[in-house]
């Protein structure tokens, strides 16, 4: 067996017994993240074999500075989003399907359009055409490390970008003439300010992080797909939930979207 089937085994078998350790062992922690990529893709299908369904798309993590610092990562990742932990809001999901419960409040799209490589060219202002709708978001991050910002970006990688599940709020049609950069939102638990943030808190701008996945995935032989949902990083302070939460995240014209975590 070679060290990226070990590697995605062991995650695997992590993931099932909801096991957290330390670190991944030396004999199958991704030396790269390219071999972290490659990881990636063995653990995604293992779960698809046991969940079912399909990919609906990908999450961009670590795109926020604060979720850099806490991460200890100085470039974003990405992971995929899958069909069966993808929830229209509002969401009821158990606390104890997951080890951490880690609320993000994110900036959703839709893709249109097939986005073919172009040789790293995107930009947030050419992605648009290819996009058919935004969305309000909220993500839930979780993993089975100690201290996720002690193993490094490799590892990270490795656990679909530390990915649980994705909760979308309702499609907008009419998103173009918004500013992004600078779009407000809110986030609430139990319908109490806990949080504000906007878009300029992804890489300034969550439509250059949509052009950030649609330059980086072709280095590893993706592409962003018509149908694909793309979830851009946290846009606010995190939330860590725990059963009997309620969070709703308000991006004003955007919409709406919430999650209550129940026993």
């Amino acid at each position: 067996m070679d060290r990226v089937m070990a590697a995605a085994n062991y995650l695997f078998g992590m993931r099932q017994e909801k096991r957290q350790e330390s670190r991944l062992p030396a004999e199958v922690v991704p030396r790269s993240l390219e071999e972290a990529y490659q990881v990636q893709e063995q653990l995604v299908e293992q779960v698809l074999a046991r969940v079912g369904g399909q990919s609906a798309g990908y999450k961009a993590a670590a795109t926020n500075v604060l979720a850099q610092q806490l991460l200890a990562v100085d470039a974003p990742l990405y992971g995929r989003l899958l069909s069966a932990s993808c929830h229209p809001s509002p969401a009821t999901l158990s606390a104890s399907e997951f080890t951490v419960r880690c609320v993000e409040a994110e900036f959703g799209f839709e893709v249109g359009e097939d986005m073919p490589p172009n040789g790293g060219a995107y930009t947030a202002e050419s992605v648009k055409e290819y996009l058919s709708a935004a969305l309000p978001a909220l993500e839930i991050v979780d993993h089975r490390y100690h201290d996720w910002s002690q193993v490094g970006a490799p590892s990270l990688a490795a656990d679909n970008a530390i990915h649980g599940a994705w909760v979308e709020g309702e499609r907008s049609l009419d998103w173009r003439t918004l500013d992004f950069a600078h779009h407000p939102l809110t986030v609430l638990v139990h319908g109490a300010e806990y949080a504000h943030g906007s878009g300029g808190a992804v890489l300034g701008n969550p439509l250059a992080v949509v052009a950030w996945l649609a330059n980086e995935l072709p280095r590893y032989g993706h592409q962003l797909r018509r149908g694909d949902r793309i979830t851009t990083g946290t846009a606010a302070k995190v939330y860590f939930a725990k059963a009997g939460d309620h969070i709703r995240a308000d991006f004003g014209s955007l919409g709406q979207v919430e999650v209550t975590f129940i026993c």
